[in-house]
Order: structure tokens, then sequence, then C-alpha cells
């Protein structure tokens, strides 16, 4: 068993993912990863995800210790800007390794199913059983 934030937890994968969880939080963090640092920004380069869900999202991520937030007064309206603290960027290489499986997977034509390591693989053809 594992300890984190007043919890147990039976694997270091389920800490992870009880921080990370949910569909926005690392996208928005790979986004800010890539340079996109205001708000502005990041609703731009996410379309589907509302500026409420957003604003949330950012706020877990902030209480998480993952992101920081920077307010800069320059007249109305301020400009606000979200960074990875030192805990998000170590999530960098993991950030990058979602990303590229992402556009391999995307740009691939035609993903073949690979075979588990023993098994033979498939011969893409079904034939029925007598």
């Amino acid at each position: 068993m594992i300890q984190f934030d007043g919890r147990s937890y039976g694997c270091p994968v389920e800490v992870t993912l009880s921080v990370l969880g949910g569909k926005w939080k690392t996208v928005i963090l790979a986004r800010i990863k890539e340079g996109d640092s205001r708000f502005g920004m990041l609703r731009r380069s996410i379309p589907d995800l509302s500026a409420r869900v957003l604003t949330l999202r950012l706020r877990e991520l902030e209480r998480a210790r993952l992101v920081t937030r920077t307010v800069r007064k320059r007249g109305p309206p301020s400009e606000i800007e979200y960074r990875l603290s030192p805990l998000g960027d170590s999530l960098r290489s993991v950030l990058s390794a979602l990303w590229g499986w992402g556009v391999s997977v995307a740009t691939d034509p035609a993903p073949q199913p690979r075979p588990h390591a023993g098994e033979k693989p498939h011969s893409g053809t079904l034939r029925p059983r007598n």
C-alpha cells in the first residue's frame, strides 16, 4: 500500500491517475509544456474545452502543485500566465512520450495490432469454426 494525500493506493499508477485523472488535466499540462501559457492561448488551443472547465482544471492543477499562476497587471484586463512548477516539470518526459505516441498513432494509416510475446501474428482473415 502507498499513502498519498491522506489516501491509500495499491499501485503507484493509481496515485498518478488520482492527480492527473480526467480528460483535460493532462491535455492542459501538455499545452502549457508546449508554451501555451496564458489563459486565452490555452482556451484557443483546446477548442472543445469550455472556459469554465478550463478555469476549474487549472485551479486543481495549481492545488496539486503542478502549475504556477502569475498575474501580470498591465491594466485591465490583467494577463494571467501559467507555467509548469518544478513538480509539473518532472512530468515533461511523460507528457512528451504521450504527445509522441498520439502523433504516431494518428499518422499511421493502418495501425495493426501487434502480437503479445509468444503469440503468433494474426493472419487478418476470419475462418468459421466447424
